[in-house]
C-alpha cells in the first residue's frame, strides 16, 4: 500500500488519469514537479489554465484553437474543395507532417460506439453536413483510424454524404514503408492487399 502525503496522493491520482500514464509514472511525474522550482510549477500550472480557457472550437472545422476561425481555415491557399475528416485534433498533425494535404479539415471529435454509448449525435457531424450546404465541397477523405469504430464512423459518413452528390474516399491502410511482413497480424496484411496499386 502507498504511503504518500494527501497532496502528493492527489496529484499522482489526477495525473494517473492521463491517457498513457500509468500509476507509476504519474508517481515520477508528482515527485518530478515537486522537485521543480515553486517558478517553474507555476508557469506549468497556469499554461494548464490558460489552455482550458482559451481554447475553444473553430467555427468551421472544429479544431482546437485560440483564435476563430483557425489558422488553416484562415489560409486562403487551402483547397477548399476537399475536406479531410479526422477523429481528433491531433490528428492534423500527422496529416500536416506529410506535406502532401493542402486542402481543409473537419474534426469530429470521437468516433460512433454503440458500444460506448457514443451515436452519431455525440460527435460533430452535423456541424460536417452544415458545411457541405454552404462550401463548394468535391470530395470528403475519411481519415480515422482502422478500428471497429474508425471503419463504422467511416461507413456511416460515406452512406450520409454520398447521396448528396460528393465523392468519398477512404485513407488507404496497410503495410508501412520499411514495414516487415512477418510483422503484421491478417487484418494489416488484407487491407494492404485491398488497397493495392498498379505500378
Amino acid at each position: 500500500m502507498e504511503q504518500h502525503a494527501l497532496p502528493i496522493a492527489n496529484l499522482i491520482d489526477q495525473l494517473s488519469k492521463l491517457p498513457g500514464i500509468g500509476r507509476k509514472t504519474a508517481q515520477r511525474l508528482a515527485f518530478y514537479i515537486l522537485e521543480m522550482e515553486k517558478l517553474e510549477a507555476e508557469k506549468l500550472s497556469s499554461s494548464i489554465l490558460e489552455a482550458k480557457e482559451k481554447i475553444k472550437f473553430c467555427s468551421i472545422c472544429q479544431n482546437l484553437t485560440d483564435k476563430d476561425p483557425c489558422h488553416i481555415c484562415q489560409n486562403e491557399k487551402r483547397d477548399k474543395s476537399v475536406i479531410c475528416v479526422l477523429e481528433g485534433a491531433k490528428d492534423i498533425l500527422a496529416m500536416e507532417r506529410s506535406r502532401e494535404y493542402k486542402g481543409q479539415y473537419h474534426i469530429l471529435h470521437g468516433l460512433i460506439s454503440p458500444m460506448d454509448n457514443i451515436g452519431p449525435d455525440d460527435i460533430k457531424i452535423r456541424e460536417l453536413l452544415d458545411r457541405l450546404a454552404d462550401e463548394q465541397v468535391e470530395e470528403i477523405i475519411v481519415a480515422t483510424n482502422p478500428t471497429v469504430e474508425g471503419e463504422a464512423t467511416a461507413l456511416y459518413l460515406s452512406r450520409l454524404i454520398k447521396p448528396i452528390g460528393i465523392k468519398v474516399t477512404r485513407i488507404a491502410h496497410g503495410i508501412p514503408v520499411g514495414g516487415d511482413l512477418d510483422y503484421f497480424d491478417e487484418v494489416t496484411i488484407s487491407k494492404a492487399m485491398e488497397n493495392r496499386r498498379e505500378i
